[in-house]
């Protein structure tokens, strides 16, 4: 018998499988992508796609963008003319049995709630509406009564990149915003007359108090309704001129964090003693941005699914891709090619058209926010003007904002969206029987 040394040597030769998305497979997918229609290839519905995605992303990137915009500016209109936190006094019978809200002890008042950590200033005001009257023009207006040293550290009424005037001689007379001026048809150096209906009492009744001032000072605060209706005067006189002798209306609080405002209303409230109230700007505008904020999601939800349509567009292609090149699926799964390679070809087709039209969408989107000025003064000119109101929408210009988390949430949604729908005929491709693709050829 032949020695267990003379048997037949037998070997097992173990065969290495390729990665995933090996250079063949992206070999493959290119060459589907760039076929012409009379070699079985769906160029035209590729470019449908990446165009479809590409308008998709952009209009979803141009909305964030000017909703950012919008919002940042609304806010900051806000923030920058207005105080963060206003200190009240409930109301209250003074000595003669009258009602009043008025704050006898400001100055205590003022120093007590400054001392409260995160407050960085703190303002006493008079308030009233009176009526301003220029040689028979009239604009009802809101007068806040302030120190020369309060107003110029108000950020968007003492810019002197917007201002007019002398803010300087603050003293001298009062500031007015600039549809005041426009209403009224005045300038810096003009006069103009407040009348109040609560003026001097006499023994026939109440007499309005009508008194002339200078205009020293022309301010653009950004919001329309601030421009329009509001004019600053000095402290010690709106006490003279509202009958608030020794008193104020209220104390104006600027905090070093405004969305957190929240946080110090119960520290303001015990530093400025019983009976004082707070009113934040979160009250004021509370319901607006609640508002904004719904719109903003719904308008998310809305163009996400419009991306979604964008992203089927792949899915029409792809299945036809798959159907025109059923005889190379079938000779290329004849030659070894896996289920698993068949499907990253035809998905690495779809994916690829998702990521550049979600670049060329990126693109578009983040150059109509860094240029929307001249693009809305363009389309403004083409519409004869007058496509933005001021009075309807408060600020005066269509604002954008770019920010990174808007961006990469439109990638997110539009490369997600791309790559699951590719899933589904990638999976048809990988499935499809060899025989039967070459039964008929």
């Amino acid at each position: 018998m032949p020695n267990g040394s003379d048997s037949p040597r037998t070997s097992s030769v173990k065969t290495r499988q390729p990665a995933p998305f090996a250079p063949y497979e992206w070999m493959i997918a290119w060459r589907y992508l760039r076929a012409k229609r009379a070699e079985g290839g769906v160029s035209v519905m590729t470019w449908i796609s990446l165009i479809g995605i590409t308008l998709a992303v952009f209009a979803l990137i141009a909305t964030l963008a000017v909703r950012s915009g919008f919002r940042a500016e609304f806010v900051d209109t806000i923030l920058g003319s207005n105080a963060h936190l206003t200190v009240y006094h409930m109301q209250r019978l003074d000595e003669y049995d009258r009602p009043t809200r008025t704050l006898p002890d400001y100055a205590g008042m003022a120093e007590a709630v400054r001392q409260v950590p995160g407050v960085t200033r703190v303002a006493p005001l008079v308030k009233g509406q009176v009526m301003a009257n220029v040689t028979g023009a009239n604009a009802g207006v809101e007068v806040f009564g302030i120190k020369a040293e309060d107003i110029t550290k108000i950020r968007r009424i003492a810019d002197p990149e917007t201002g007019r005037g002398d803010l300087a001689r603050f003293d001298d007379g009062i500031a007015i915003g600039s549809g005041v001026a426009l209403t009224l048809g005045v300038g810096v150096g003009d006069t103009i007359k407040l009348i109040s209906p609560n003026g001097v009492k006499t023994a026939f009744g109440t007499s309005p108090r009508i008194k002339a001032y200078e205009v020293v000072y022309i301010f653009t605060a950004g919001r329309y309704d601030i421009d329009k209706t509001r004019v600053y005067m000095p402290f010690a006189e709106a006490q003279l001129y509202f009958n608030r002798e020794g008193v104020a209306d209220e104390l104006e609080v600027i905090v070093t964090d405004p969305e957190a405002v929240e946080t110090l209303s119960t520290p303001v409230a015990q530093a400025a003693g019983a009976g004082a109230l707070i009113w934040t700007w979160q009250d004021a505008s509370g319901g607006f941005l609640r508002a904004l904020e719904i719109e903003d999601n719904v308008m998310f939800v809305i163009l996400s699914v419009l991306v979604l349509i964008a992203t089927m567009n792949i899915v029409s292609g792809l299945i036809m891709l798959v159907k025109n090149k059923g005889r190379d699926i079938g000779i290329l799964r004849t030659m070894g090619l896996t289920e698993g390679s068949v499907m990253r070809v035809f998905f690495i087709c779809g994916a690829f058209t998702g990521i550049l039209g979600t670049l060329a969408g990126v693109i578009l989107g983040c150059l109509f926010a860094i240029y929307i000025d001249p693009i809305f003064a363009f389309v403004n000119y083409v519409a004869g003007g007058g496509v933005w109101d001021p009075s309807i929408r408060g600020i005066y210009a269509l604002p954008a904002k770019l920010q990174l988390g808007d961006v990469l949430s439109a990638v997110g949604l539009s490369l997600g969206l791309s790559f699951i729908v590719t899933i589904f005929p990638a999976r048809r491709a990988a499935r499809m029987n060899p025989v039967e693709a070459l039964r008929y050829e």
